[in-house]
């Protein structure tokens, strides 16, 4: 199958000082797509995209776009890592705490307000990692026997 990638995931990758490969444009795309995916899923978008890709080619490339600053990683509490493309603005994340869905929030007052610490102990700050936990709206209305997080994530 072949894909169409936009120009712009080509020259954001060069821009990081990257190669443009076939797996890091289907991954690019990938994150950018789901939002919140885990390398498992990813790595079977990308199979459906490509053909064939090793998890370990998933897991190496996933690594480098975080490391370029292209992707984002994040791991609530008992959650599998999850990658997301929304970078630079630090945002946080909203978690059900029955089905396990996560969805992002922004700062709750001004710019940045979180990277302002009571006191930094000497540290200069850069970013902060603020998760909401709660009950999402699906979850409220769903009879609590049928909603889990297992059922929610076969669904996404």
């Amino acid at each position: 199958m072949v894909q169409v990638v936009s120009v712009t995931h080509e020259s954001l990758l060069r821009s990081h000082g990257l190669s443009v490969t076939a797996q890091r444009l289907t991954l690019l795309q990938t994150i950018s797509d789901h939002p919140h995916i885990t390398a498992d899923q990813a790595t079977e978008v990308a199979r459906e995209q490509l053909g064939s890709i090793s998890r370990q080619s998933v897991y190496d490339t996933l690594n480098t776009l975080v490391e370029k600053g292209l992707a984002r990683r994040i791991q609530p509490i008992d959650s599998p890592a999850l990658f997301e493309d929304r970078v630079g603005d630090n945002h946080h994340h909203l978690v059900c705490r029955s089905c396990g869905l996560v969805t992002d929030v922004d700062c709750a007052v001004g710019a940045r307000p979180c990277l302002e610490a009571s006191n930094n102990n000497g540290f200069i700050i850069d970013e902060a990692d603020v998760t909401y936990w709660g009950e999402c709206p699906a979850c409220q209305q769903a009879p609590k026997s049928q909603v889990t997080h297992q059922t929610r994530k076969e669904n996404q």
